[in-house]
């Protein structure tokens, strides 16, 4: 008997649902039925052999939300590769980091993104460039030459354990690591979306905003593979035609982050905007104090789901739940095969009802980093970087965070590669960045600045630092100081700039406004 796999959960739904639709890519209008999808997946996995690509290889992937991106990540396993999605937002320089570290044998892209890869691949890794018009895909890579092939030949499919993807994500200290994640830990959260919280089933449609190179619409594939549901995926975000879309499409269960419901209850009210089939909304940080209010909005109910890339889905409010949590802060219960502990700074267990640091560990989690380093310490345990309070009845409370991350409109923006960027101008001696409350964006970004030899202006500090970052890491806010606090090891301290009395906050530039503000205060721990 085959062991269960993500190709093999596609070749099993293709078999069950051969000509239902699983995909409808909003952009370009495309579609695909659960056999159109195994064949277009099975013509990459080909393409990919016959270039060479095999078990133990890794393959980059960059499109845009189209039937692409599915098809080429789905093509990449069943190859027994495994894949490296590419953020379409970073810059060249932060391209070239990443795929310097991934090393892909391959990057298989849409020819727009032609001219910005060819000036960032690494030695050894060549690219193969798909029409972005929404043309057959399976001709196009049929078309397309193979130089120097040696080809490999179709061998055995993957096991549970092997590598599917390198998903890089923003680490808590530094720069992004990239997580190893197996076809087991894909299975695991698709099966938790069917078992659990939303409980899917084969009437329902999905609907996903979020690119398709983050964890989510990877995750809501997998699901939909093993329940039979459909999976509609939009070009991006927008909160003018997001619930627009949930209705046109008749959707019954998406998952968003906390930017999201912020934004869309900004919108102006619709007639017959309650009108719609949703019966489950999972969202990561549900605006605090808005929960009821976004329900009564909408007529749709609203859940918690909690978790990371390392870890897959961990904690959720179940159906059962919905009207204990919605007071807000609740994140649910650990799903069964999610172990919890609240710990204390000697890793010592809190009692029910105090705060602590949150652990999470169990089965299916990433397998470590790219970088040979582990994901976890001592017995299995993943240091989430959050603090929690765990309830006498068992549900867990979100209360705040530890890392130093700031999370901007569903970013995972990491402060200390922002500050590495903004520190290689000559002028900047040393920079903090801390996140600012923001009622739309969740947080933005405030950056300290002691400069060199006197100020530098903002106008060339945002030039520098939009050369290295991605627009959503360059800071809002900047404020200059003669000095910043330090630890005994010469480190910025940050908790005490957090704690500063507003006495001591001085003038910072707005970069969206164009004006200079008074005593922008940032976000505490």
């Amino acid at each position: 008997m085959t062991e269960p796999t993500v190709s093999s959960a596609l070749a099993e739904a293709a078999r069950r649902w051969p000509d239902k639709v699983v995909l409808r890519c909003a952009r370009l209008d495309q579609r695909a039925s659960f056999a159109e999808l195994d064949a277009l997946a099975g013509a990459v996995a080909d393409a990919l052999r016959d270039r060479g690509i095999g078990p133990g290889d890794r393959v980059a992937v960059m499109f845009h939300n189209d039937l692409e991106f599915p098809v080429c990540w789905l093509g990449v396993l069943r190859a027994g590769a495994a894949m490296v999605p590419l953020n379409v937002r970073l810059t060249g320089p932060e391209l070239a980091a990443l795929l310097a570290e991934a090393a892909p044998a391959l990057v298989l892209a849409a020819e727009d993104f032609g001219p910005l890869l060819a000036g960032v691949l690494p030695a050894g890794s060549r690219a193969l460039l798909l029409p972005a018009d929404g043309s057959d895909l399976a001709a196009a890579l049929a078309g397309l030459p193979v130089p120097g092939s040696r080809g490999v030949e179709a061998a055995a499919g993957p096991v549970p354990e092997t590598l599917a993807n390198i998903q890089f994500t923003s680490g808590s200290t530094g720069r992004s690591k990239g997580c190893l994640l197996s076809h087991r830990y894909w299975l695991t959260i698709g099966s938790a979306m069917r078992d659990h919280g939303p409980r899917l089933r084969g009437d329902d449609v999905l609907l996903t905003a979020q690119p398709f190179y983050y964890m989510d619409p990877q995750w809501n594939l997998v699901a939909a593979l093993l329940t039979g549901a459909e999976l509609v995926v939009l070009e991006r975000f927008s909160s003018a035609t997001f619930w627009a879309s949930v209705r046109e499409h008749r959707v019954t269960f998406f998952y968003c982050l906390g930017v999201m419901p912020a934004m869309l209850l900004r919108t102006p009210v619709a007639p017959g905007e309650r009108e719609n089939r949703v019966r489950y909304i999972g969202c990561s940080a549900i605006p605090e104090g808005r929960h009821a209010e976004l329900e009564r909005r909408f007529g749709a109910p609203w859940h918690e789901l909690y978790g990371s890339t390392e870890t897959g889905v961990d904690i959720l409010v179940e159906p059962a739940d919905h009207d204990l949590a919605l007071a807000g802060g609740l994140l649910g219960r650990p799903l069964p095969n999610r172990e919890i502990r609240v710990v204390d700074d000697e890793d010592l267990p809190v009692p029910r009802g105090v705060v602590g640091r949150l652990l999470v560990r169990g089965v299916a989690m990433s397998d470590g980093y790219l970088d040979g380093s582990s994901a976890t310490v001592g017995n299995g345990w993943y240091v989430t970087g959050d603090l929690a309070i765990r309830r006498p009845d068992g549900m867990v409370r979100f209360a705040g965070r530890v890392k130093d991350i700031i999370r901007r409109s569903g970013e995972n923006i990491s402060a200390a590669q922002v500050e590495e960027a903004i520190q290689a101008h000559p002028g900047v001696r040393l920079c903090a960045c801390l996140p600012v409350a923001d009622e739309v964006r969740g947080e933005e970004i405030k950056a300290y600045l002691v400069c060199e030899d006197g100020p530098v202006s903002p106008a060339e500090l945002l030039s520098h630092a939009r050369e290295r970052l991605a627009a959503f890491k360059v800071p809002r806010y900047w404020e200059f100081r003669d000095r910043l606090p330090l630890t005994p090891s010469e480190k910025i301290a940050k908790a005490r700039l957090r704690g500063e009395p507003d006495s001591a906050l001085g003038r910072c530039y707005d970069t969206v406004a164009g004006v200079w503000l008074d005593r922008v205060r940032p976000r505490g721990t």
